[in-house]
């Protein structure tokens, strides 16, 4: 069922062109594209990277055969693509190889090292609240962009089972890249795990075009455009940076400063360019806004595609550690940040009144405290510096995260004619019961704020009502 109703035009008082998507308003200006001018991006994409996969796995193949390694020997001694690339790319015997290594180690003159440090500060700063517009905005309202999601279910990546440690491996990418300043220069974790990504794009995209070949009802590439394009790899930047700077965390009462946008903008550009992906989209905050509004109008029309990966999404993470929310509580916080007709579109159950009480506790407490410490320096810096081996030590080291064992990004969900990604199904209700879980942490503050709210209008009128002499 196509939502495209949603989408309207106004024109605005002062002659000025005003839309509206999914409750998004927006002036569309001369930096917006139309469908027209977004579409070559659909089919072009990081042809260098591509090139360099088939080259690393030409050697990787020559190497086993002469070693003796029979073909259909060859996945138990597969070698890793990344040190692979870098043997063969450090041995200068291929030049293309070469070049590219050079090019991926060069840094561009638009990089600031120290505004890239303060982007990385940027998303520890808003810490808890970034996180929850990635997993919910970003990602889950992500879903609705029917075309992208082609690409996804094709590869079982966001299968029930498997979805929770898929989203666990994006976290690890992105807490890798923001991790210290080392780690996103070259050479350092996160620079290897953009160039990782980079090739691992680059065999999906390979997998799909080359099984289309055989059977074309596969995957429609003139509907859908080449799997993992030049516009998906910026819209997904967008989804990062902009979807968090503007939809996200507004949504969550929370705003950035003008010099944060810049920063966290110019990290994420940073990235795209180790990632293959265009760059000039993200040389201002203006452009990248204008892209995203852009690409909310034309691709945010969600398939029933988009409902099963959605709903993955929520049963995936209800009631898992470390929060044990449930998927009520999950439920509730994705209608917040994406809005009713979103969340509508993409079947997200609507939550009870208790629920939604309960996230709005939640996040107004996390949007005070977020204010309270980005004004107080000594505050910002501690948190800053907390949050960063936290996350990290919960996400990727804890028994609840990926337990210590860093994904290197390899070909793990293969696309096939057989694989296909079914709903998953959770619970619903309230897991009150479980003294770890967000929803009785969230509630017992409800309480509290509620007794606080109570003592203070009682004692309040009885002090006006004895200054005024009348004894309550």
């Amino acid at each position: 069922m196509s939502f495209s109703y949603l989408t309207s035009t106004a024109s605005a008082s002062d002659g000025g062109d005003i839309r509206e998507i999914w409750g998004y308003k927006f002036r569309w200006t001369d930096l917006h594209l139309t469908e027209e001018q977004l579409k070559p991006s659909r089919y072009s994409y990081d042809t260098l990277g591509e090139e360099v996969l088939d080259r690393v796995r030409a050697r990787q193949m020559l190497k086993n055969s002469n070693n003796g390694i029979p073909a259909s020997q060859k996945d138990g001694h597969k070698e890793d693509l990344y040190e692979s690339l870098k043997a063969a790319a450090l041995s200068k015997e291929d030049e293309v190889l070469t070049k590219f290594w050079a090019d991926i180690h060069s840094v561009p003159d638009w990089v600031d090292w120290d505004q890239i440090k303060r982007g990385q500060d940027v998303f520890y700063r808003y810490g808890a609240s970034a996180l929850t517009g990635l997993t919910f905005s970003s990602l889950l309202g992500g879903m609705g962009a029917a075309r992208i999601v082609e690409t996804l279910v094709r590869t079982g990546g966001f299968a029930p089972k498997v979805a929770r440690k898929r989203m666990l491996e994006t976290v690890q990418h992105t807490l890798q890249c923001t991790d210290s300043l080392q780690s996103i220069q070259p050479g350092g974790e996160g620079h290897i795990a953009c160039i990782r990504v980079r090739m691992l794009h680059a065999a999906v995209r390979k997998r799909i075009l080359s099984l289309t070949k055989t059977r074309p009802q596969y995957y429609d590439v003139e509907s859908f455009g080449v799997p993992i394009n030049d516009q998906d790899s910026v819209a997904t930047l967008s989804t990062f940076s902009a979807q968090l700077i503007w939809f996200a965390l507004p949504a969550q009462g929370i705003f950035m400063k003008p010099d944060e946008i810049l920063d966290y903008i110019a990290l994420w550009r940073l990235v795209g360019y180790y990632m293959g992906s265009p760059t000039d989209v993200m040389e201002s905050p203006e452009v990248i806004k204008a892209y995203m509004e852009s690409i909310l109008i034309t691709e945010l029309d969600p398939s029933q595609s988009s409902q099963v990966l959605a709903g993955n999404i929520i049963h995936s993470l209800a009631n898992q550690p470390p929060s044990y929310a449930s998927a009520d509580y999950l439920c509730a916080m994705a209608r917040w940040l994406n809005g009713p007709y979103l969340s509508d579109a993409l079947d997200i159950p609507k939550a009870s009144l208790l629920t939604n009480s309960l996230v709005a506790v939640q996040l107004l407490v996390l949007g005070i405290s977020t204010y309270i410490a980005r004004e107080v320096s000594v505050l910002d810096k501690w948190k800053i510096s907390y949050l960063r081996k936290r996350f990290y030590d919960v996400f990727v080291l804890g028994k609840d995260g990926l337990k210590g064992k860093k994904t290197k990004f390899e070909l793990q969900y293969v696309p096939g004619y057989d694989i296909t990604t079914e709903m998953g199904t959770s619970t619903r209700g309230l897991a009150l019961g479980n003294l770890a879980s967000t929803d009785s942490h969230t509630f017992i503050m409800l309480l509290a704020l509620l007794g606080i709210g109570s003592g203070t209008v009682y004692f309040g009128t009885h002090v006006v009502a004895g200054l005024l002499g009348n004894p309550a």
